[in-house]
């Protein structure tokens, strides 16, 4: 796209300047037909970057990222261990106590025109804890909690409640989780995309 957008404007800038020489002679037939080759090839390369920077945006909007990999491992009754890999190459342990692995974290969404500059939606992971699918065990069973998020030197969502400008850019700030039961020792890994936190079975290497 990008190329056929570059040769559309080349081919209207060469038939532009050869409609200026058709005008300089008094060559007023080929002034006509060489300017309106001119603009069909200038609006040619704008429906090209047009379509481009249209399907830019469409991909930043629906893009996907590996937020980190989880393998766990249940221990007993209501409890497993999870171990977390993020893709900076730090690692965590966690021994949690519940019948589900849940994680949450900050989500940054941008503007939709930021979006077409290439930035996308921005998170920060905040904890993993232990969730039981009984309401009662909830409420009576040990709960487990621990932070997933790494030190940084700017901290971007304390910068948005703090500077009510960055609302320009910024669309929403909210909180997103996911969970997914634990029965068997299992790899998943844990997503975010302009609409939250997800979180998927990894597929099992193919064998040949």
């Amino acid at each position: 796209m990008i190329f056929l957008g570059a040769l559309f404007a080349l081919l209207g800038l060469g038939f532009a300047v050869a409609s200026w020489r058709a005008l300089r002679h008094g060559r007023v037939l080929a002034f006509t037909r060489r300017t309106l080759t001119a603009l069909l090839f200038a609006a040619l390369g704008a429906l090209c970057f047009g379509l481009l920077a249209a399907t830019q945006g469409y991909r930043a909007l629906t893009r996907e990222e590996i937020a980190c990999e989880v393998s766990v491992e249940p221990r007993g009754k209501q409890t497993f261990t999870a171990r977390f890999a993020f893709p900076d190459g730090r690692r965590q342990t966690h021994e949690l106590a519940g019948d589900q692995l849940y994680v949450d974290a900050h989500i940054l969404k941008w503007k939709p025109w930021v979006n077409l500059l290439g930035l996308h939606t921005a998170y920060d992971l905040d904890r993993v804890a232990g969730r039981y699918i009984s309401l009662d065990d909830e409420r009576a069973r040990p709960r487990t909690v621990a932070a997933l998020g790494a030190p940084r030197p700017v901290d971007l969502f304390n910068l948005r409640r703090q500077h009510d400008w960055l609302s320009l850019l910024v669309d929403a700030e909210y909180g997103s989780a996911t969970f997914i039961d634990v029965q068997s020792p299992a790899v998943f890994e844990v997503r975010v995309s302009t609409t939250g936190l997800l979180v998927r079975s990894k597929p099992a290497p193919s064998s040949r």
